[in-house]
């Protein structure tokens, strides 16, 4: 009896879980449907909503920005707002972060998160899956005698939350395994070895 009920509980938790992301992710792009007037919206015109809609206009808003910037009057655009949005004293240093860390991550050229590493962590006799970030920079690596790389070890099973840690190359052991394979083992708590 106790076998088939963790066995139901294997099939069903996942299934719910991603259901109600999924369920999270788009009601909440559906929100998107509130700049659009009144009179266009689905519940005017048809008498209900229709799911999903709001994400297809959140996605083509980010398709569109995309394109509109990506010229030559797009880019002037997004430079003299940005210069404005950098005059703004709270505004400033927040969008500045922000907007560093979001070229980081979703930059083509950026190294952000490419290779995943075992470091020992939190102590030298256990080991622990990190992500290769970079080198330390500015006066930080005056002040580091050897060569270091930076590393983000990622909590489980939120990898979302975790700590930056500068170590020493010759402590850092590069692995065979792509970082989605990675996030899963974290993820996971370790149940998903990694083929």
């Amino acid at each position: 009896m106790r076998k088939y009920f963790i066995t139901g509980l294997l099939i069903l938790v996942p299934l719910a879980i991603t259901a109600w992301v999924l369920n999270l992710v788009i009601s909440t792009m559906d929100q998107s449907l509130l700049i659009v007037p009144e009179r266009w919206q689905p519940r005017t015109l048809i008498g209900f909503d229709i799911p999903g809609l709001g994400t297809m206009l959140t996605i083509l808003i980010v398709f569109l920005t995309g394109l509109l910037t990506n010229n030559l009057i797009g880019n002037y655009v997004v430079r003299m707002w940005e210069k404005l949005l950098h005059r703004i004293p709270v505004v400033s240093s927040l969008y500045g972060s922000v907007k560093q860390v979001s070229d980081t991550l979703f930059s083509s050229s950026g190294n952000a998160f490419r290779k995943a590493v075992l470091i020992p962590y939190p102590h030298q006799a256990s080991w622990t899956i990190a992500f290769l970030t970079g080198t330390p920079g500015g006066d930080v690596k005056n002040h580091l005698v050897g060569e270091y790389v930076s590393v983000y070890v990622p909590t489980t099973p939120n990898p979302t939350s975790g700590f930056f840690l500068m170590m020493k190359r010759e402590n850092v052991v590069e692995l065979d395994m792509t970082v989605d394979a990675a996030l899963k083992y974290i993820v996971s708590m370790g149940v998903v070895a990694p083929e």
